[in-house]
Order: structure tokens, then sequence, then C-alpha cells
């Protein structure tokens, strides 16, 4: 039976060791949630198969259709830029599409709350809860605009106030947002970190939550965030196909 596309999940790679495991145990997700899909993992640096390694190993397996997805919450410079340059590369017998990236996505706003809830709130606390949406940080105008537009969203689900931070290229800080938040009133202040996996920036994330009453885990594998990587797949992979079919 055809499954459809391979689905090729890019992710950026990292020193840190905690990284491409979690990266796997989210491909290892996503695998259980769509049995039978061929779910394979590139990395643009530092951990390996690298991303050209893999696009070689499909080619020479008779794979003709690939979805590749940016494991990234907004798109910033790898998903504008590095990631198509290395897609371009891919062996010219591969139909490679580049699937959009994971945020935002109302899945994610769950993610977020529930591992607040799982490092001690509950939803009765929310109305006296302050929240910093700490994200690692961009250079990109449009990258920031979609974090602030999606702080504000999540402020309307009944949030005493959420403010974004960066652990790098912008401010505020965390520990800057965490104090913002205790001077506005905020009975508590929680610290939501809007990163996938851990690492340095995660790391710094955590050091500037030393203030706060709660600091969530990364999304890591959340059941949420693997039905996101589907749904960008579901919808790169019937554009490829119309594509080919037209």
């Amino acid at each position: 039976m055809d499954q459809g596309p391979v689905l090729l999940v890019v992710a950026h790679g990292s020193r840190d060791a905690r990284h491409a495991a979690t990266v796997h145990a989210l491909v290892e997700r996503v695998r259980s949630l769509r049995p039978g899909l061929r779910v394979e993992t590139g990395f643009l640096d530092f951990n390996l198969p690298s991303v050209p390694a893999v696009l070689e190993s499909l080619a020479g397996d008779g794979v003709r259709e690939v979805v590749a997805l940016p494991l990234l919450l907004t798109r910033a410079f790898h998903a504008k830029a590095d990631i198509p340059a290395v897609l371009r590369e891919a062996p010219p017998v591969l139909r490679v599409r580049q699937a959009e990236v994971l945020g935002p996505s109302p899945l994610l706003m769950t993610a977020l709350e529930r591992r607040l809830y799982e490092a001690g709130l509950c939803p009765a606390d929310k109305a006296t809860t302050g929240v910093v949406l700490a994200s690692a940080g961009s250079t990109d105008p449009e990258a920031i605009a979609v974090i602030a537009s999606f702080a504000r969203e999540w402020r309307r689900t009944g949030w005493r106030a959420v403010r974004p931070a960066f652990a790098s290229a912008r401010l505020p800080r965390t520990q800057d947002a965490v104090r913002q938040l205790r001077a506005l009133g905020c009975e508590r202040v929680a610290v939501a970190p809007y990163v996938l996996a851990p690492g340095f920036l995660p790391d710094r994330i955590a050091r500037g939550a030393a203030d706060a009453d709660v600091l969530a885990e990364v999304l890591g594998s959340a059941v949420e965030v693997a039905r996101v990587v589907l749904q960008r797949y579901d919808r790169a992979g019937v554009r490829s196909m119309s594509a080919v079919g037209a």
C-alpha cells in the first residue's frame, strides 16, 4: 500500500547530546501516531546523519517523493535560507517539498500549557498567574512578530498576563520578563520555554527563570508536537501530489 511521500524531519543539531536524543524521541512519537509512514531524521549541523546523506540514501532506496519538515517553531533564517539551500542539492530523482514550520499552532499552545501543569500549576491558577513565553530568539522581524502574536493569543485563554522573552538576539531576557510580571502584580510567575529540545539557549532560559515560581520543561516529544508534525506533513504532501498530477 502506498503510504505517501517519505517524511524527512530536519533538525538543526547541537553539541548537546540531549538535543539529538529529544529529536529522536519526537520522531518515534510521530511514527507511533502514523504506523506505516516512513519517517527519517537529518541534521543540519553537529549531529549525524546529515540531511544530504539522508537524501542520498532515500534516492538509493528508490524513493521519489519526500516532504522535508523543518523542526522549527518560527519561520526565520534556517527555514528561509539554509534548509532550502540544502534541499536544492538533493539528488535529481527526488521530488522534495519543504513543509511549513511547526508554529504557530493551537496544539503548541496546548502543549505549553500541559508542560506548565506538569511543573505544578493547575487550571485554577490561570487567572492569577503571569507566564513568560521564553523562546530562543531571532534577528528575523517576522519570527519575532509571530512570537508576540502567539503570546497575545495565549493570554486570551485566561492567563493573568503572557509576556514574550528571548534567550538571544532580542530583548527582554527571561529574567527581565519575570520581573515585569512581578511588577504587574501577578500572584505567581511561570516560565514556559517555547523551544523543542534542551541545549545552550534553553539552559540560558532556565537560568533566567531562577526567580520564577514555576519553570516548565521544553516541548520535547509532547504528543501535541508530534500531531503538528503530521499536520504539516499532510498539507505539504497533498500539495506535492497535486503538483505531480497536474
